[in-house]
């Protein structure tokens, strides 16, 4: 039996860096939210079920009417960080879906997510122990810093990757390595990070460069010229 496909989208967070009056997941982007963009290319996947949106028990911004038609869809309540929104939405597919069926965690504020993306990602992995995520090879020069600013090394870029999402992994293992490593207290910035600190090695698969993740007020343009760029086929 083929395992099926599953996406968990953490939106509970507040984009401070925005400095905007909303989360940027609600910002306004080409006619739509930032979410309903993001949200719109996991859904019209074919192989995706469902996708499961941890929101904030406090969020004000999301709006039922978007999506109250979409059976699709399915609101848990986040956490205090990232790590315990997904942790929150994994928990709850555990109850509809197999140990063994794979899940795609992705980041609200990528609403460039192309579907040669995620079809790269389900072809490379559909086989895979353990799974694998979206990255891009650093090509630029690295520097490490110190507290000043100040340059203190120029860092080998050789074999640096930048993590982007979806991040795929089975959904039982990704769970049971989750949600250890917050009872460990271990820092987890994204799935992978859980996964390796369980022991296992995902595989790191180059996705496109205009997967953008929006962090600062300048993105919210990039994104709109990347997403005219993909209208148009390029």
């Amino acid at each position: 039996m083929s395992s099926s496909y599953w996406a968990v989208v953490p939106a509970a967070g507040v984009g401070k860096r925005m400095e905007a009056d909303i989360p940027k997941q609600y910002l306004p982007l080409m006619g739509k939210t930032v979410i309903e963009h993001t949200l719109a290319r996991l859904l019209q996947h074919p192989r995706i079920q469902a996708v499961v949106v941890a929101v904030s028990s406090e969020d004000r911004w999301w709006s039922e009417r978007l999506f109250q038609d979409n059976e699709r869809i399915i609101r848990v309540t986040g956490g205090a960080e990232r790590c315990h929104s997904v942790r929150n939405g994994l928990e709850s597919l555990m109850a509809l879906a197999a140990p063994e069926d794979w899940v795609l965690v992705h980041d609200a504020a990528r609403p460039c997510l192309r579907k040669e993306d995620i079809d790269r990602l389900i072809e490379t992995l559909h086989d895979h122990p353990m799974g694998g995520l979206l990255a891009l090879p650093i090509s630029d020069t690295v520097k490490r810093a110190d507290a000043e600013g100040s340059v203190m090394e120029t860092v080998d870029r050789k074999g640096l990757w930048r993590a982007m999402t979806p991040q795929m992994f089975p959904l039982a293992k990704l769970y049971n390595s989750l949600r250890e490593a917050i009872a460990a207290g271990v820092q987890v910035t994204d799935e992978a990070s859980a996964m390796e600190w369980a022991g296992f090695s995902p595989r790191l698969i180059e996705g496109y460069s205009d997967n953008i993740k929006i962090t600062h007020p300048r993105d919210l343009a990039q994104a709109e010229v990347f997403l005219k760029r993909q209208e148009r086929g390029e």
